[in-house]
């Protein structure tokens, strides 16, 4: 039987503990603070690697199950939280329009995922004591 759906496929991805693996999951998850709302977290760190990937939020959202409209919407939360955009769009046309991650994006992302990595193996260690608590 299969665990967690899309979110445990971000975390698994992201190099946290496999729960379909492991009869213990020890669960972080990590989100940047913004003035009034979170700047960035699981979901929209997924985002940003599915726009990056496919040069579009329309498949990024596919790709992620989620509506267009909140794609964009989160996009937006993103871009307007942080000092410099980490999304740029390009209108449609003939060719169809497009997205990606912004030299500041990729930097944003990759902080992201060093300061959740770092989190992880800091935990291990816990996770292991909690572990053998547990029943």
């Amino acid at each position: 039987m299969r665990r967690g759906g899309r979110l445990a496929d971000m975390r698994r991805s992201a190099g946290s503990i496999d729960p379909a693996n492991s009869p213990r999951v020890f669960d972080i998850r990590l989100r940047v603070i913004g003035p009034d709302e979170p700047a960035l977290g699981p979901g929209k760190a997924a985002l940003l690697e599915q726009i990056d990937a496919s040069g579009s939020i329309s498949k990024a959202a596919l790709a992620l199950e989620m509506s267009y409209s909140r794609a964009w919407r989160l996009v937006e939360t993103m871009n307007s939280l942080f000092r410099a955009p980490l999304v740029e769009t390009s209108a449609g046309g003939r060719r169809g329009g497009g997205a990606r991650l912004t030299p500041e994006g990729r930097e944003v992302l990759a902080l992201y995922r060093s300061l959740e990595a770092r989190l992880l193996s800091a935990a291990e260690p816990v996770a292991a004591e909690f572990s053998e608590r547990l029943r």
